[in-house]
């Protein structure tokens, strides 16, 4: 195949049950995790100059782990207490279950989406209507708040944290076939790190609307993309290869075939030239004996006619004389 190495925007998985280990064991690829940003949080003087006051709020919707750790980290150094009665409306079960770091999670009322979607949190948003809703986001924020927004719901974003380039060392290359966003940011880290992606021959995977936004607008062409046949990046970039895959099979396949085409081609070829050679070669053979034949001929000829030429007999000489006459 013609992807042989990912660059995963990412950190590692803690677990090595990872999808993207499946990935490299199914279709032989190597998969390499090296985010192209990081997050860096807001100090407590930052944060202060946002004028938002943490206390005047009594619940908190949470969509990302980061979220958490920058929230608690930030009211620490802010010196305020969560209180115990503080609400908190998170995004789905495992970024609930994340609160355990900071939080007894059974003393504290914590509510979900079953989904993992926002547009499923907000029915349980509607029945605490009378709630201050406060949202730690990032200086990018994602898809998300948006859907707040179109469902009317009250609150107040909290910047708490940015996401800054992870910037590549001088001279550390990028090999790889393939790249994986989940950021505009970390799009703007390619762009930026990068100035000339637009000439690399590289297939580009992305996912979330904000993330495929910016890459049209970096002039990018995204081959690869959430659908609902493949939910989650995973099984987005295994369809791309599975596909690729079948579409290689069929490629060597033909070739296959053109090549067994070519040689049974070359086999008669080589045939015909054979049997031409072998006639031609009968064919001086005989020529030769011919001509051979017809030298011989004139010889054999006038072998024949000495052979049929009765010997000449000398003539008796005239002072013979007989045994009687000497006698006498």
């Amino acid at each position: 195949m013609s992807i042989k190495k990912i660059l995963v925007s990412q950190p590692r998985p803690t677990s090595e049950k990872s999808p993207y280990f499946d990935l490299e064991k199914k279709y032989g690829v190597e998969v390499v995790f090296r985010p192209f940003i990081k997050v860096e949080g807001l100090t407590s003087r930052e944060f202060r100059q946002s004028k938002i006051n943490v206390p005047d709020y009594s619940a908190i919707i949470l969509t990302a782990r980061t979220a958490i750790d920058h929230f608690f980290r930030l009211c620490k150094e802010l010196r305020y207490n969560v209180p115990d009665t503080l609400k908190y409306f998170c995004v789905s079960e495992t970024i609930a279950h994340y609160l355990q770091k900071y939080v007894i999670y059974r003393k504290r009322k914590i509510f979900y989406s079953e989904t993992g979607l926002m547009e499923d949190l907000i029915p349980i948003i509607a029945k605490h209507h009378k709630e201050t809703y406060l949202m730690p986001v990032s200086d990018v924020h994602n898809d998300k708040a948006v859907v707040l927004d179109n469902n009317k719901v009250k609150y107040v974003k909290a910047v708490m944290y940015r996401t800054v380039s992870n910037d590549f060392k001088p001279g550390e290359k990028l090999d790889y076939d393939m790249l994986v966003f989940f950021t505009p940011a970390g799009i703007k880290s390619y762009t930026t790190n990068f100035p000339d992606y637009m000439e690399r021959n590289v297939t580009i995977a992305a996912m979330g609307q904000t993330t495929l936004e910016a890459a049209e607008k970096a002039g990018i062409k995204v081959d690869v993309t959430i659908s609902p046949e493949a939910p989650s990046m995973a099984s987005a970039i295994e369809q791309y290869l599975k596909k690729e895959k079948a579409e290689e099979e069929k490629l060597e396949r033909k070739a296959a075939r053109e090549a067994a085409k070519i040689e049974k081609e070359r086999q008669a070829t080589a045939a015909k030239r054979s049997a031409a050679a072998k006639k031609a070669a009968a064919t001086r053979k005989a020529k030769q004996t011919t001509e051979d034949n017809e030298k011989k001929a004139p010889a054999k000829k006038a072998s024949t006619r000495k052979a049929a030429t009765p010997p000449v007999k000398k003539p008796t000489s005239a002072k013979a004389t007989t045994t009687e006459e000497i006698t006498k």
